[in-house]
Order: C-alpha cells, then structure tokens, then sequence
C-alpha cells in the first residue's frame, strides 16, 4: 500500500511537516458511512468514528480528505485529530431543511459532469455543475454517456460547446465502448477523477467500465421517463488497477452553489461584460437609456434563455449570501453571549 497512489504528494507533504507529531500517521477518507468512515494508510484500511478533536468540531469531514490520525489508547481506537488544507473542494447547497454547505468531494483533480445523452441531457443544470466545478478548483470535463441511443450526437456535443467553451467535451457509450479509450488518458496515477451527475446517467456503469469489474452497483433507467434509481448510496474512492483513483457520488438532481464569484465569472463571463457597459451602474436592464444588455438581447447577440439563467442564479447566490451572514450574526451573538457570561462569572469571583 503507497498512499502516493491515492493522491499524497508534496503539497501536503509540506503541510504535514509543519503540523504532524511523530505518533501521527497520514490517511485519506476513501468511503463515508455516516457516522464512520473508511481511511486509507500505508498499513492498510481502518474504520475511524466521524467525529473528530473537540478543537476541530466544526470541521465537516469528506471524501477526499487527507488526515491525521492518532491513537487512543484508552479506548483502543484511532482518531482523527486533524484535517489537512483541501487543494479543492467541490460544496453545495445542502438538500434539506437546514442551511449548510455540503462537501460533495475534496482534493479532486479532476470532475467528470456526465449527462446521459437522452431526456436528462440539460444545458441548464450543466451550466450550475460547471460553475461549481471552476469554483472547487478542479478541471472540469463533460463526459455524454449512452451516445448508442442518440441520433444527433454531433449536435449535442456541439450544444455542450456553445455552453461550456474551452471544456473538453467526450460522448461515449459504455455498451459499444465508443469514446472509452479517450476518457482514459485522464487516469494518471494519484490523481483522483469524480463522477458529478443525475441519477440513471451512468456514474457506476462508467466506474465499472474504466475498473474493468463490477465495483459499483447499477440498476437501469425506468423506461417511461428515462429517470434514474439511486443506486450509489454513499461517496467512496476506489483505485483503478492501471492507477488514477475515481470518486462515484450519489446522482443530485438539484445543485444550488453555496460559491459562485469564480464560476459565474467564467460561465457568464459576456454578461458580467455587458453590465459594465450599461450607462447607468445601477441599471435594472428594463427600459434604462444605453442598456447594453437590453440592447444584446434585442439584436440577439444574448439569449433570453442565457439571460433568464443569469438572473434566476443571480437570486439564488444571493439568498445563499443573506443565510451566510444570518448565521455569521448568529454566531457572533452567542459567541458575545458566552462572553459576557464568563465576565460577569469573573468579575463575581474576584
């Protein structure tokens, strides 16, 4: 076991030396259980329990992530007792009632966003995966799964490339094997690939795929809406015989960004272009004099389509950025709170 083939390298070598004690050993999440998770060292798997140093309490653990481990010896069990600083972090919004970042996956190099080239092929939700994908740091690429079953896959790639310029673009089928040998060249050794996408679009089948066996689980599509099953339950990383490492993720059929600066820029580069061309700098891009996007969108140079994806996202950050700052404030309170507290306890001792 070489933790070299899952991704260790001088980066956290560095940071490693600062922070880690002799009695420390290094190890990367590789499968999250819930309350568990799986770690991989160089003497092998373990089981560690997902809390972790009460110093650390508010750190959410994820797949990917590289940590130092220790040993209680009271109660004859490894620890985590800190995480090292992610080189990437690909997060959303939270599905579900509370507001809170979700780490969907960390330290990745590369993430493949595959849509199925049937009814789950959506520009739209390529455009939010992508935008996440540019502000987690990684590459991304699009990966077009189950082109055996199109017609028109030229013009679906073509389609891609209008809404994710200078993006590497591959349609491939895991029945015939069309386009596998090229999405191979991506698997290089310590370096980690993961699969972003909808369920049913083909996440496990492709890991099997490029693993040459059955490591995940599939089930097929429904056939009357072409809608898949959750079949992946949990993240986990596997390494791939010819080396690379691949992380399968459950299918997200909904993905708010719970980040966006890096990515809108990049995504709508040419809008963020147009506002500044407005004659007003308050504009409201209705009936303003010298509205360079009113005027894009009258001559066609802007899609309504791309313009009404801009707006709706632009409302969405900024709900995410106001439920940031609720719970900083909250915080912030209760932190002066327990101030107070301590000096009023202090102040009665003296």
């Amino acid at each position: 076991m070489n933790i070299y083939d899952y991704g260790w390298n001088e980066h956290f070598e560095r940071e490693w030396k600062d922070k880690a004690t002799s009695d420390m050993i290094q190890g990367r999440i590789i499968a999250d259980y819930g309350q568990m998770v799986r770690v991989i060292t160089n003497d092998g798997e373990m089981c560690v329990n997902r809390p972790i140093n009460a110093h650390d309490k508010d750190i959410q653990l994820a797949v990917g992530d590289w940590v130092a481990l220790e040993y209680d010896f009271d109660i004859q069990l490894p620890y985590i007792s800190f995480v090292l600083n992610r080189r990437t972090k690909f997060s959303r919004v939270a599905a579900g009632i509370e507001f809170k970042e979700q780490i969907v996956a960390s330290n990745v190099d590369i993430v493949f966003l595959i849509q199925s080239l049937n009814r789950d092929f959506n520009m739209r939700r390529l455009e939010r995966y992508l935008i996440c994908a540019w502000d987690s740091g990684a590459m991304p690429v699009v990966v077009l799964t189950k082109s055996d079953i199109c017609d028109d896959v030229a013009d679906k790639i073509a389609i891609v490339y209008e809404t994710a310029p200078g993006v590497d673009v591959h349609a491939i089928s895991c029945l015939t094997g069309e386009g596998i040998e090229e999405i191979k060249k991506y698997l290089l050794r310590g370096k980690t690939i993961a699969f972003l996408g909808s369920s049913g679009v083909g996440k496990s089948t492709l890991a099997n795929t490029l693993a040459g066996k059955g490591l995940f689980k599939t089930q097929a599509v429904r056939e009357n809406d072409n809608r898949g099953r959750h079949t992946t339950t949990h993240r986990e990383i596997v390494l791939l015989p010819q080396g690379g490492l691949i992380l399968d993720t459950p299918g997200m059929r909904s993905l708010s960004p719970w980040e966006g600066e890096v990515g809108v820029d990049i995504m709508f580069g040419d809008i963020e272009e147009l506002i500044a061309q407005c004659r007003f700098f308050d504009c409201s891009h209705g009936n303003e004099p010298g509205c360079a996007v009113r005027e894009a969108l009258d001559n066609g140079s802007l899609e309504i389509r791309r313009w009404n994806s801009w707006l709706k996202l632009q409302k969405e950050l900024a709900y995410v950025e106001s439920k940031k700052k609720g719970k900083q404030r909250l915080k912030e309170k209760e932190w002066g709170k327990k101030t107070s507290k301590f000096q009023r306890e202090f102040h009665k001792g003296r």
